[in-house]
């Protein structure tokens, strides 16, 4: 069967061919939070969002030096991979002081395998002094990803699911990082509320157009304890199904250039907090359709020709 990889430029594919040897992230939480959580832009944070869901450490991170040694004692049983990327995920990872951004690189980049950075921030969080500070690590010969969260390119969308910006930000950010070399990855997501299929490609046609090195997309999933949730409770919010999800993908994926990069085609969250579609807590089902669609989207192209 034809592999996912063989049909879209994936991150592992390219971390292999540029390295010669498998290379993991391991997710990291630095104890951050953003600028809607805390006030300083509004309060609550976006409207889908519990962060335990994508932060695998919980909310008291022991210190950085000691996820990275269990994130490798666990990669390295799994897959037998020895070089790592240091990935600061949770919430806002450059929300902070210049120093302590900088204390934090260092502390995850002190060890030999540990080759480089993926920080997930948002694109309203990216002041010159960090795009500064992570293109030198990169001028240092450092593997280092900028990952923007802009979710859907669309003002209205933001606003609604209270994100705290909206696509100018994300345009300024993403051309002054481009300029300084920096090498972007965004994020979306599929099935915001009020949006469909089209507004999945218009976002991915956007952020083409401006230019992006790599793509992460994920179903939207409802999960305890989010706005999202009483939303869906109430029957104001139906998520998509996993066919609808995985035609989106499909058709993201055969719309990307080949030198763009897909980090990520699915999410998941933990089957305790996750209320709907109960299809996201199985990562390799949602792969497996999308790798199947593509295939049969393919073999039909053949016949038609």
């Amino acid at each position: 069967m034809t592999t996912l990889s063989e049909q879209a430029s994936t991150f592992g594919q390219y971390l292999l061919q540029r390295y010669g040897e498998r290379v993991h992230k391991i997710a990291l939480d630095a104890a951050f939070t953003c600028p809607n959580r805390d006030g300083s832009k509004g309060s609550g944070g976006c409207t889908f969002c519990n962060n335990v869901s994508f932060s695998p450490n919980g909310r008291q991170p022991k210190p950085i030096s000691e996820q990275l040694a269990s994130g490798r004692r666990v990669i390295l049983k799994r897959t037998g991979a020895r070089k790592y990327l240091a990935y600061f995920q949770a919430y806002t990872n450059t929300y902070a002081e210049i120093d302590k951004l900088t204390a934090l690189y260092d502390a995850a980049l002190a060890d030999e395998d540990v080759i480089g950075l993926s920080i997930g921030t948002r694109p309203d969080c990216l002041p010159d002094t960090v795009i500064d500070l992570l293109a030198g690590y990169q001028d240092q010969g450092k593997e280092v990803w900028l990952e923007l969260g802009l979710q859907s390119a669309f003002d209205e969308t933001l606003a609604r699911v209270n994100r705290g910006h909206g696509f100018a930000e994300y345009r300024e950010s993403v051309l002054r990082a481009r300029n300084r070399g920096l090498k972007v990855c965004t994020h979306m997501i599929a099935g915001l509320p009020g949006e469909t299929a089209y507004h999945a490609t218009e976002t991915l046609q956007r952020v083409l157009e401006l230019g992006t090195d790599g793509l992460k997309l994920h179903p939207l999933h409802v999960v305890k304890g989010t706005q999202l949730a009483n939303a869906w409770r109430r029957g104001e919010y139906r998520p998509l199904t996993l066919e609808a999800y995985v035609d989106i993908a499909a058709d993201l994926v055969q719309q990307t250039p080949s030198n763009v990069v897909w980090h990520r085609l699915t999410g998941t969250a933990s089957e305790t907090i996750l209320l709907a579609p109960l299809w996201c807590a199985r990562k390799w089902l949602v792969l497996n359709a999308i790798t199947t669609e593509l295939q049969r989207r393919r073999t039909t192209c053949r016949q038609v020709a």
